[in-house]
């Protein structure tokens, strides 16, 4: 049976998801911004596209909800997929007002708000830094009482790294709140933990994580996006006693937070304080900075594209992914002072992908020896701050 998925995005991605979608029979409508017309989506597997204007990039549900359904009178949705983090919300409402199956509003709460995923992953036992929302001011000089300096200031809907601001004293605490002033309710504080971080990237199954690969960031990305730095990610040790507690906390967020099927992308820290490994966030979504490609290097598992055979099984058969490469791999990236900065001199055997994007510069490595990649990314992050290093200050939000 042919399907129709509707794909939102407010950012050019999910190229494969939408091919495997198309490669399958099936029909793809993509809704995306007016900006992203000229974007290189891959026309070739999609039937018909939608674009919201600029201006309302941050469009009302209601809009949403009027627009998708005047939709539904010409086409039967089938299935409908928010492709990047920010969409997540809108793509549940609209799940619920079509009835059309998927992840739902409660659900949705728990992969996009940041104090909801903490307060139920706590609920459950799995451990989480020493967090608050921003609303009960007594609580608040309660938390500054007991929980030592220095402080996370987050937004809970935004992703990656956006809208976080680091405060080490009461004053500078009280002046971020006075900052947020009517916004206050939509932002937590949380106890700030130095350490290693990292991510595990899961498919899911009828509620069984099918696939999982842990990697660890070089630079936390706060750091990189704050201050600054080449991004790095690589993959953890396999068999190390690091990948089995990941990957074991891992499994104990994802039942937690209720995912039935899909993919996840989840952070963790091991604190320098106490040795042990924290739930920082998740998501119900491929990660972002070429995350997918990283994994892919690493164990030849196409994220977009399994999520899209998972999305087309929603109702029913059998998951069943490709055999898994088990290689090592390590991904890096920085702006760039270029306009097409020229990669031609990182030209070992080892260099998988290299970033095709303005004022970027990126690659990723894969090799069957973990001390190899180490390697490379060390040797690499060098000569990435000599030939291409650039930086921005990071914006307060994304479409800022």
């Amino acid at each position: 049976m042919s399907l129709t998925f509707l794909c939102i995005s407010s950012y050019e991605k999910g190229h494969d998801f939408m091919r495997e979608c198309k490669a399958n029979g099936h029909r793809v409508i993509l809704l995306t911004c007016e900006s992203l017309k000229d974007g290189n989506w891959p026309h070739e597997a999609i039937d018909d596209t939608f674009y919201i204007p600029d201006k309302n990039k941050d469009w009302e549900l209601k809009d949403a909800i009027y627009g998708v359904s005047f939709l539904a009178r010409s086409e039967k949705i089938d299935r409908i997929v928010a492709l990047d983090d920010f969409d997540v919300e809108k793509a549940a409402s609209l799940r619920e007002h079509l009835r059309v199956p998927g992840m739902g509003d409660t659900t949705a709460r728990y992969f996009r708000d940041k104090l909801a995923m903490r307060i139920q992953a706590r609920s459950k036992g799995i451990p989480v830094p020493d967090f608050l929302h921003v609303l009960n001011y007594d609580e608040i000089h309660d938390f500054t009482d007991r929980v030592p300096f220095p402080y996370m200031v987050k937004p809970r809907l935004m992703a990656g790294a956006h809208g976080l601001k680091k405060v080490n004293n009461k004053d500078e605490l009280w002046n971020r709140i006075d900052e947020l002033a009517n916004e206050q309710s939509f932002f937590l504080m949380e106890k700030f933990l130095t350490g290693n971080i990292y991510h595990v990237d899961s498919i899911v199954y009828q509620n069984e994580i099918r696939f999982a690969l842990a990697s660890k960031y070089g630079k936390p990305p706060f750091e990189v996006a704050h201050s600054g730095r080449v991004f790095t990610s690589r993959t953890v040790e396999r068999g190390s006693e690091s990948e089995q507690n990941l990957l074991e906390m891992n499994e104990k967020v994802i039942k937690a937070m209720g995912l039935l099927m899909g993919v996840s992308h989840t952070e963790f820290i091991e604190s320098d304080e106490d040795g042990k490994f924290y739930f920082l966030e998740t998501s119900a979504r491929v990660g972002g900075a070429h995350i997918a490609d990283l994994v892919e290097a690493a164990s030849g598992i196409n994220l977009w594209r399994e999520w899209a055979k998972i999305e087309i099984l929603r109702e029913g058969g059998e998951y069943v992914y490709p055999q898994v490469s088990n290689n090592y791999a390590g991904i890096i990236q920085s702006l760039a002072k270029q306009e097409w900065p020229d990669l031609s001199a990182y030209d070992e055997p080892e260099v998988k992908w290299k970033l095709n994007k303005k004022f970027h510069a990126g690659l990723i490595v894969s090799s069957k020896k973990r001390d190899r990649i180490e390697k490379l990314l060390d040797n690499y992050t060098e000569r990435f701050y000599e030939d291409f290093f650039a930086t921005a200050p990071m914006k307060e939000k994304p479409s800022d």
